[in-house]
Formats: structure tokens, C-alpha cells, sequence
């Protein structure tokens, strides 16, 4: 067994059974792993930014970590923007950076590059193995990081000769700690606060159908405003369940839909701000002496928070709001922004996910698909200007969903 077959193995015994690929010449003996050893599935990408928004989409839908292979400094570059998307995200990622052997290094070849800088600015822990003994003690340290609560980027630089020279075996992942739970000073505080201009500003898991409906069950009781944050990695839609607005991008927006809110309790979520700066107007959409105040972090365990918070004041699920179902009809006519926002919420699926990355043109599009079948889940991310997000799913997408448009739409498409 080399060092590669270790880590390989290592990966799939610890959870890590898919990896997105983009190799080149020095992770050839990686590439040869994952063919040899049992459990692994490699999805080929071509070009490095696919790779990592598919390992960033993947977590998102399966709560999991999936692996990356890029080659070298360059191959990691490519793949910055979708690794800062998933970091902002919360993505949990084991990356797998190729590198030149050690003995080459000092030779400055072409692709020789600082490996860690750049990958430290998108990753929470990066480390370079040195031997090839060691390699699956530190495959089996980036899973564990991976999977640290609420998700994290782990860097792992692989050398060539660590890849093929002879290895000691595979590791054991250490245990993870499970989401810290908030004190119970923290849910006091909240339910004191809860009531009329009081707003729960909703992100990570409290925007799950369960984190929904606990927080839909509270501002029912308690006269509160619900509200997501503007970005979030997913958020649960669809008929049956409780509907949530979104913080608006657009500044003055955002400042008079929260202008009469005077006190906002975090759950998952940041304090809400401006997308970018703009002359003249505010980086904080709050109002001024608006009091923010955080039930539980994004590391913490929100859904708990939730229920805690739900039995203080006495809020009971079943009394939560849930969205009717509802489709658009489908549009006639010259094409426009509103008709496409309509065509979707008439045409998308029962299980959908939706990756909607949309910010000035596509604002349509989310009144018009809330009742749309459940359960569908939308993931939502507009971090950065680049346009490449792929989620696994879209890649091996049911027949149905490629069903020809009916004529009606066609029409309007035209």
C-alpha cells in the first residue's frame, strides 16, 4: 500500500466516498487510487471551479463532506471562487492539492507554487504532508475538520513521493464534537425579546423544514417578525411548509422593510448589512438603536435553540403558518423577466433542487415558486460575481426534468 491507497482508504472508511476530480500529472498515483480501492466514487470536472462548487453543493445537500483532487498551486487557484462560496456557506470539504515531490521543489519547475497561501484565505485548516507514513493520519485530521460543526474547508497538500512511496496502513477518524448548545441565558433573553417589532433572523439550520416550523410556531405565539438573512447555503420551500422572507439585496430596501424592528434575534444568521458600500448610503440596515441579539451562532445547535426557545414561550408547532400550494399560470406573449419567474414556479418538480443564484434579474422568481410541490429545497448562494455552482444532483437530474417545455411556454420563450 502506498501513500495514496492510504489516504484513499482512509477517506472511505471515514465517511468520504465521493471525490471531484481535476488531476494532472502529480496526482496520478491519487488517480490510480481511487480506481483501485473499493467505496470510492470519482466524478471527472473540466475545469477546477465545477470541482469544488460540486463538492460545496454536495454538502449542502447531503450534510456531508465529499472530497476535492486539484493539481498543483495553479489547479487550486481555479478553484478559489467556489471554495470562498462554500466557505461562506459553511461547506464541509476535504480538498486533496497535488505537489510536486519533495526532492523537486527546490527546482522552482513551472508549477511550482506557494500552495498554502493560497489556499489559507478558503480553508480553515491547511497542513502539507511530509512522508508517506503519514499521509492517512492526515487524511483521517482533514475529515474530522471537515465535518467540525457547522462545516469546514480542509486543505490537504500531497506531495508525489508521499503518494507513491510505501505507507504504514490507513487511520481512524478522530470523533467530532457534536454543535455546542446555547446557554440558557441566551433563550431567556430571546424569549423576553420576542413580540411585536422583534424580528428571528433566520439562517443555517434554522432554515430547514423543522427549524421553520419551530421558529414559524414562535413568531405565531409571540407577534415576531421571521426573516432570513439574504444568502444561505439552503433553505426548505415548497407547500406545507412555513413561508420565510429574505432580508432584500438592494439597500434602501432592506433599511424600511427593517425600519420599525427594534430588536433582532440571530439564529444562525449574521446582523444584517449592505451587499457592497454605495455613496450615501448605509452599511447597516438596521435602524439606529435597533438591539441585536444572538439566540445561537451558526456553530451552535440552532434546532435546539429553537425547541428550547418554542417551550419557553409556549409555542406549539402545530399552530405555525404553512404555505398553501400554488402554480403561476403559464405565461403568453412577449418574454420578460416576470414571465420567466412565472414559467418556473408553473413547471418546476415535486423534489427539486434549485440553485438559485440570481440577485437583481431573478427577484421574480422567489414569490412565485413558494408553493411549488414539497419538498423541495433551494439552495441560495451569491457570494461572489462568479457563475459557476454545481450541485451533484443537477448532474444526474431525473428524465422528467428534461421534458420538452409545453407550447404555450415555448412560445413565450420565443
Amino acid at each position: 500500500m502506498n501513500g495514496a491507497e492510504s489516504l484513499v482508504t482512509t477517506l472511505v472508511g471515514g465517511g468520504v466516498d465521493v471525490c471531484f476530480t481535476n488531476p494532472g500529472t502529480s496526482e496520478m498515483h491519487f488517480v490510480a487510487a481511487l480506481d483501485r480501492v473499493d467505496g470510492m466514487r470519482s466524478v471527472l470536472c473540466l475545469f477546477e471551479g465545477v470541482v469544488s462548487g460540486a463538492a460545496d453543493g454536495y454538502w449542502r445537500m447531503a450534510r456531508r463532506p465529499s472530497a476535492t483532487l486539484l493539481h498543483l498551486g495553479p489547479g487550486l487557484g481555479n478553484a478559489v471562487a467556489n471554495l470562498h462560496n462554500a466557505k461562506k456557506a459553511h461547506s464541509g470539504i476535504v480538498n486533496i492539492v497535488g505537489e510536486h515531490a519533495t526532492f523537486h521543489i527546490e527546482h522552482d519547475a513551472p508549477l511550482t507554487a506557494d500552495i498554502e497561501g493560497i489556499a489559507r484565505p478558503v480553508s480553515h485548516w491547511v497542513h502539507t504532508s511530509r512522508d508517506s507514513t503519514t499521509v492517512a493520519e492526515d487524511g483521517a485530521r482533514a475529515i474530522a475538520e471537515a465535518k467540525a460543526a457547522p462545516g469546514r474547508i480542509a486543505t490537504l497538500i500531497l506531495p508525489g513521493d508521499t503518494a507513491w512511496n510505501a505507507a504504514n496502513g490507513v487511520a481512524s477518524v478522530p470523533d467530532v464534537a457534536p454543535p455546542a448548545k446555547v446557554n440558557e441565558e441566551a433563550v431567556a433573553e430571546a424569549a423576553e425579546a420576542a413580540g411585536e417589532g422583534c424580528m428571528l433572523l433566520l439562517s443555517g439550520d434554522a432554515l430547514t423544514e423543522r427549524g421553520l416550523a419551530l421558529a414559524g410556531a414562535i413568531a405565531a405565539k409571540t407577534g415576531s417578525a421571521l426573516l432570513a438573512q439574504t444568502s444561505n447555503a439552503v433553505l426548505q420551500r415548497g407547500a406545507g411548509r412555513v413561508p420565510v422572507g429574505r432580508v432584500p439585496f438592494p439597500v434602501l430596501q432592506a433599511v424600511e422593510q427593517l425600519k420599525d424592528v427594534h430588536t433582532v434575534v440571530l439564529v444562525g444568521a449574521k446582523a444584517p448589512v449592505a451587499f457592497f458600500g454605495y455613496p450615501d448610503r448605509p452599511s447597516v440596515v438596521t435602524s439606529e438603536g435597533c438591539e441585536i441579539r444572538c439566540l445561537a451562532a451558526i456553530e451552535e445547535d440552532q434546532l435546539d435553540a429553537l425547541e428550547r426557545l418554542a417551550d419557553r414561550v409556549g409555542a406549539r408547532i402545530e399552530n405555525a403558518p404553512v404555505q398553501k400550494p400554488f402554480r403561476p399560470d403559464l405565461p403568453t406573449g412577449a418574454f420578460d423577466l416576470d414571465k420567466l419567474a412565472a414559467i418556473l414556479g408553473n413547471t418546476i418538480p415535486e423534489n427539486a433542487i434549485c440553485i438559485d443564484e440570481s440577485v437583481t434579474t431573478g427577484r421574480g422568481f422567489y414569490p412565485l415558486t413558494a408553493g411549488a410541490p414539497p419538498p423541495a429545497r433551494r439552495a441560495r448562494v451569491r457570494m461572489t460575481g462568479c457563475r459557476t455552482w454545481a450541485a451533484p444532483s443537477a448532474m444526474a437530474a431525473p428524465a422528467r426534468w428534461a421534458r420538452p417545455l409545453p407550447a404555450r411556454t415555448a412560445r413565450c420563450w420565443r
